[in-house]
C-alpha cells in the first residue's frame, strides 16, 4: 500500500478512533501498526474476529482489563534470575485476576452454538491460576509492604519488634516526665533517628545526659540523644529488623519461584489479552459508528450503499451510494466547490483501507467491496516552496509516481485532474491520464470541472459520469451523489443569485462557444428534469404509503367484523342450544300428559287422532332438534368416538350438552340408545364423550374438602409492613397455605424496605417452605426491594 494515501485519506486519524477504544497500553501498541492486507483470506479473518467480537459486546456489554498491564520487564527480570519486589508481584496477581475475569467474560453465558466465536476460542486459550493468584495476595499488603501473615517467622519477628518498641518508648517517656530531666528538654517528645528511639536535648545540657548523639537541629539548639538506658534495647530491634528483612527476602524468592514456574502461561495470558483488547476496541469503534460487515467480492469493485464517511458526525453527514468496477471502470465526478466530490473520493478510499484492514464500515448492508492490493490518491494542493514547485507541478509528479506503480488491482483517486495549468491543456492531458487507465482496466475515480471530461465520459465505454447535487434556490449542496448524471457548473446561477449584474453574465455567456452553451443547456434540462422526476416519484411514494396504510386499515376493519360475527355467531348458536333443551322439556312433558289421556280415553276414533297428534309433534321436535343441533355444533367439533361403549356407562351428549347413561351397545351404523332424563333417544356415538365417575367424584369430594376448609377469598398479596419478624412469619405461613389451597400460583409479600431485617427474616422461612418453588425481589414497577414475589406449588 502507498504511505502517501494512508494520509492523504486520512487513515492514521482511523487508528486514533481505534487506539482511543483500546482498554490496555499493549492493545494501543497492537493497533498502531495496523495495515490493511491484501490476501482474501487475512481480510476474512479480521472481519470475522471484529464481528465476533461485536457479537460478544452487544450480548454482555464492556469487557473486564482491569488488572492488564505490561509485564514484560517483570518476565525479563524473572528469566535472569532477580527477585521481584512486592510492587511487582502485586502486578503479577492483579494480572492473573484480570485474565480470571476476562475468561469467565468470553467463555461464560455464550448462546448454543458459539464455540466457533474468536472471542470464545481465545477466551479458553487464557491460564488463570487462582493458586498463585490468592497466595500473593495473602502475602503482599502493598506495593512497598509485606503482610504480616506472609509467614508465621515474620509474624513472630514483627510482634518482637512492637513490644520492643513499647517497652523503649515506656523507658524513654519514663525520663521524660522525670522533674530533673523536663528542665533539659527542648521538646517532651520521643523521636527516631535512624531507626533508633531518641530523645530532643538542650544543646548547653548535652554533656549532663549520658548516651549516644545521634543528630543535631539545623539551628544547633537541640541534640537528639539515644540514652544508654534503651541503647541496648535499640540493638535488640536492630537485629530483629534484620531478620525482618531476611525474612521478607526469602518469601519474596518463594514467591518470585513460584512466578517463573508459570511465566510461560503468563506469557501466553498477556498476548491473548492483547488480542482481545485490540479485537473489542475495532467491536467498540463499529458500535460507535454504526458499522457494517461488508461482503467481499473477488473483483476489484466498490458497491457502496449508504455510506457514511467515518470522520463525520453521522447524524449530520449525507450518505452516498457509489458503484464502480462492474459496468464502468472510471467514474468522472462534477459539480460546485463544496459540493461533496472530495469527500467522496475519500470515502471511497477510506473504506477500501478498512475493510482491507479488518475493520467494520458505516454503511448500510448489501454494502460489497473488492480486494485491492494497492490504492493511490492524488488529493489536496501540496505545492512546496522548498523545492520550487508549483501546485501543477507537485500533482503531476504524483500522477507520474502512480501510473508507474499501478496495477489493474488497484485504487485510483485524482482529485481535480488536470487542474493548476492552461484549462485546454490540462483537460486533454487529464482525458489522456484517464484513456491510458481506462485502457488497463485499472479502477479510477476523479473529480473535475471540465466540460470535456465529462463529453469524454458520456461518449467512452467504461467510463461514467456522476455529479455531486447542489440547490441553486438555496444555494447549497445537498452532497448527494448521483451517478449517471454530468454535473453543472452553476457558475452563472450562483453568481446572478449572489448579485453579480445581468449585463456582466450576459456578457460572460457571449464569450463561451455556442457548443459550451448548447451543452450547459442540455446538462440543465436533464438536471431539471430528473428533480421533476424524482418530486413524481416522492408523491407517488407518498401516495402507495397512503394507500398502504388505509389497506391496513381495512383489513383491521375486517377482521374486526369477522370476530364480532363469530361472537354473534357463538352466542346464537348458544341460545338455540338451550331453546332445543327447553323445547324438548317441554315435549316431554306434553307426551306424558297424553299418555294419560291415552288411558282414559276409550272412544276408537279420539285414540286414533291422539296417536296422529303423538306422532306428529314428534316429527316436529325430532326436525327441530336436528337443524338447531347442527348450527348449535358443527361436526367440526364433535368428540372422538368412545371405543366399546358399552350398557349402563354415563355419557355427555354434546347435541344435549347433558348427561345420559347408555342403554344397549351401539348397533353396527354407530347409533346408541341413551336416556338423559325422562328421554330415551338415538344418538350417534361421535355424538358422546365418556364420563369418568371415579375421578369426577373424588374432584367433587376434594372441592368440598377445600370450599370447607377455605370459604373466603384469597388476595394476591399480603402486607407486613409493621409486624416485628415472628408475628410476620406466622402470618406468611398461614397465608401460603390459604393461597395453595385457593389455587394461586404467584403471591407478593409486602415488607417495605427499611433495615431489611424483615425481608432478611422472610427469606430465610421461605427456604424452608415445601410449596414455595421459588421467591425474588420485586422488579422496577412491582416494589423492588420493599417486596418479595413468591412462586407456589402443589
Amino acid at each position: 500500500m502507498d504511505e502517501k494515501a494512508f494520509r492523504l485519506l486520512e487513515y492514521d486519524k482511523i487508528i486514533l478512533k481505534l487506539e482511543e477504544r483500546a482498554a490496555t497500553a499493549l492493545g494501543r501498541g497492537m493497533i498502531r501498526v495496523l495495515e490493511p492486507f491484501s490476501l482474501r483470506a487475512d481480510i476474512e479473518t479480521a472481519l470475522s474476529e471484529t464481528s465476533d467480537a461485536q457479537t460478544v459486546y452487544w450480548r454482555k456489554g464492556t469487557p473486564p482489563f482491569g488488572g492488564f498491564s505490561d509485564l514484560r520487564a517483570v518476565f525479563r527480570r524473572v528469566a535472569l534470575g532477580s527477585i521481584l519486589s512486592c510492587g511487582e508481584l502485586l502486578k503479577v496477581a492483579e494480572f492473573l485476576h484480570g485474565v480470571r475475569s476476562l475468561r469467565h467474560y468470553a467463555t461464560s453465558d455464550m448462546p448454543e452454538g458459539s464455540d466457533g466465536n474468536r472471542i470464545v476460542v481465545l477466551g479458553k486459550q487464557l491460564v488463570p491460576n487462582r493458586g498463585v493468584e490468592d497466595e500473593i495476595f495473602r502475602c503482599i499488603a502493598s506495593e512497598d509492604d509485606m503482610s504480616d501473615h506472609a509467614s508465621p517467622e515474620l509474624a513472630s519477628i514483627r510482634r518482637n519488634i512492637r513490644s520492643r518498641q513499647d517497652g523503649i518508648k515506656d523507658r524513654l517517656n519514663a525520663i521524660l516526665r522525670s522533674n530533673d530531666v523536663r528542665k533539659m528538654m527542648q521538646d517532651a517528645v520521643v523521636t527516631m533517628r535512624g531507626d533508633r528511639y531518641v530523645i530532643p536535648v538542650k544543646q548547653e545540657f548535652r554533656n549532663l545526659v549520658p548516651g549516644l548523639v545521634h543528630d543535631m537541629s539545623s539551628s544547633g539548639a537541640t541534640v537528639f540523644i539515644e540514652p544508654m538506658a534503651v541503647v541496648e534495647a535499640n540493638n535488640e530491634i536492630r537485629e530483629l529488623m534484620m531478620r525482618e528483612q531476611h525474612e521478607i527476602e526469602r518469601i519474596l524468592a518463594v514467591l518470585t519461584a513460584t512466578v517463573a514456574e508459570i511465566a510461560d502461561a503468563l506469557e501466553t495470558d498477556l498476548d491473548v489479552g492483547t488480542r482481545l483488547d485490540f479485537l473489542f476496541a475495532k467491536a467498540k469503534l463499529s458500535r460507535d459508528m454504526d458499522g457494517v460487515r461488508p461482503k467481499l467480492v473477488d473483483a476489484p469493485i466498490l458497491d457502496i450503499r449508504k455510506g457514511r464517511h467515518p470522520l463525520l458526525d453521522k447524524q449530520t453527514v449525507v450518505p452516498v451510494d457509489l458503484q464502480l468496477g462492474r459496468d464502468f471502470t472510471a467514474l468522472i465526478i462534477t459539480g460546485p466547490n463544496t459540493g461533496g466530490k472530495t469527500v467522496t473520493l475519500k470515502t471511497a478510499g477510506l473504506f477500501v483501507l478498512m475493510t482491507q484492514a479488518g475493520l467494520h464500515i458505516p454503511a448500510a448492508e448489501g454494502t460489497e467491496m473488492g480486494i485491492f492490493t494497492k490504492v493511490f490518491a492524488d488529493i489536496g494542493d501540496e505545492q512546496s516552496i522548498e523545492q520550487s514547485l508549483s501546485t501543477f507541478s507537485s500533482h503531476m509528479r504524483n500522477i507520474v509516481h502512480i501510473l508507474a506503480e499501478a496495477d489493474a488491482e488497484s485504487l485510483i483517486l485524482f482529485d481535480e485532474l488536470g487542474a493548476g495549468t492552461d484549462p485546454t491543456e490540462g483537460a486533454a492531458l487529464a482525458m489522456a491520464i484517464l484513456e491510458g487507465l481506462r485502457a488497463d482496466q485499472i479502477r479510477t475515480m476523479a473529480t473535475t470541472h471540465y466540460s470535456e471530461l465529462k463529453i469524454y465520459a458520456m461518449s467512452t465505454p467504461g467510463v461514467e459520469n456522476a455529479c455531486c447535487e447542489f440547490d441553486v434556490e438555496t444555494l447549497r449542496p445537498t452532497y448527494r451523489l448521483l451517478v449517471g448524471i454530468p454535473g453543472k457548473s452553476n457558475a452563472f446561477a450562483i453568481s446572478s443569485r449572489l448579485g453579480l449584474p445581468d449585463h456582466v453574465i450576459g456578457r460572460a455567456r457571449e464569450t463561451l462557444s455556442h457548443e459550451s452553451v448548447r451543452f450547459e443547456d442540455v446538462l440543465g434540462d436533464i438536471e431539471r428534469k430528473r428533480s421533476e422526476t424524482e418530486r413524481d416519484q416522492d408523491k407517488a411514494r407518498s401516495l402507495r404509503q397512503e394507500m398502504e396504510k388505509l389497506e391496513q386499515g381495512l383489513q383491521s376493519e375486517r377482521r374486526k367484523m369477522e370476530e364480532e360475527r363469530k361472537k354473534i355467531l357463538d352466542k346464537s348458536r348458544q341460545e338455540a342450544r338451550q331453546i332445543l333443551i327447553d323445547a324438548r322439556a317441554e315435549a316431554e312433558r306434553l307426551l306424558d300428559r297424553l299418555k294419560v289421556m291415552e288411558r282414559t280415553i276409550q272412544d276408537n276414533d279420539r285414540e286414533k287422532a291422539l296417536r296422529d297428534m303423538k306422532q306428529s309433534l314428534k316429527l316436529r321436535l325430532d326436525g327441530l332438534e336436528d337443524s338447531l343441533a347442527e348450527s348449535a355444533l358443527p361436526r367440526g367439533g364433535y368428540a372422538e368416538a368412545p371405543v366399546n361403549l358399552r350398557a349402563g356407562e354415563t355419557v355427555h351428549v354434546l347435541t344435549l350438552n347433558q348427561r345420559a347413561s347408555v342403554l344397549d351397545k351401539p348397533d353396527a351404523d354407530g347409533q346408541a340408545t341413551v336416556q338423559a332424563g325422562i328421554m330415551k333417544v338415538k344418538v350417534h356415538i361421535s355424538q358422546l364423550k365418556r364420563i369418568d365417575m371415579q375421578k369426577e367424584t373424588v374432584e367433587r369430594l376434594q372441592t368440598v374438602r377445600l370450599a370447607g376448609v377455605k370459604a373466603g377469598p384469597v388476595r394476591l398479596e399480603l402486607d407486613l409492613r409493621g409486624f416485628n419478624s415472628e408475628e410476620a412469619i406466622d402470618k406468611v405461613d398461614r397465608y401460603i397455605d390459604d393461597a395453595v389451597i385457593a389455587g394461586l400460583h404467584e403471591v407478593t409479600l409486602i415488607h417495605g424496605k427499611g433495615t431489611g431485617a424483615l425481608r432478611k427474616s422472610i427469606h430465610d422461612f421461605l427456604k424452608t417452605r415445601p410449596n414455595v418453588t421459588d421467591y425474588r425481589i420485586g422488579k422496577y414497577g412491582e416494589g423492588e426491594t420493599g417486596v418479595t414475589v413468591v412462586q407456589l406449588g402443589e
